[in-house]
């Protein structure tokens, strides 16, 4: 399964020290069916752990996200920074999520090239 985030997801990850092995984790977790919310439409939330920042370092992630095939890492936000999501950001985010799933394996190494997406990794059954 391959595993991105985009360019502002990556940006705001940064920012949180929010690495890729715990995104990772988070992928293997939301693949084996532990994951916060379905929120439809291939999109789901997703608590992350910071690592050394307690209980309460968890950050929330949205996942544009088909079983055993591909994830994107397209929103995150701070729980003490917001609650949750509008309903129209919901929406947006559902059809942005849509739209990177339906690329070829042609179009995302494009978007890769040009720095849109950033891959993480492929995950395998094995982990």
């Amino acid at each position: 399964m391959r595993v991105f985030k985009i360019k502002a997801f990556s940006r705001w990850a940064s920012k949180q020290a929010l690495s890729d092995k715990a995104l990772h984790a988070a992928i293997i977790e939301t693949n084996d069916g532990f994951f916060d919310a379905n929120l439809g439409g291939n999109l789901y939330k997703k608590r992350v752990t910071i690592p050394g920042k307690g209980k309460r370092g968890n950050t929330r992630t949205l996942i544009a996200f088909k079983k055993g095939r591909r994830a994107f890492f397209i929103f995150g936000f701070d729980k003490g920074t917001r609650s949750n999501i509008t309903d129209k950001e919901e929406h947006a985010l559902k059809i942005f999520g849509n739209t990177l799933l339906s690329w070829s394996d042609k179009e995302l190494n494009k978007r890769i090239k040009t720095g849109e997406l950033l891959e993480i990794m492929e995950v395998q059954d094995g982990r």
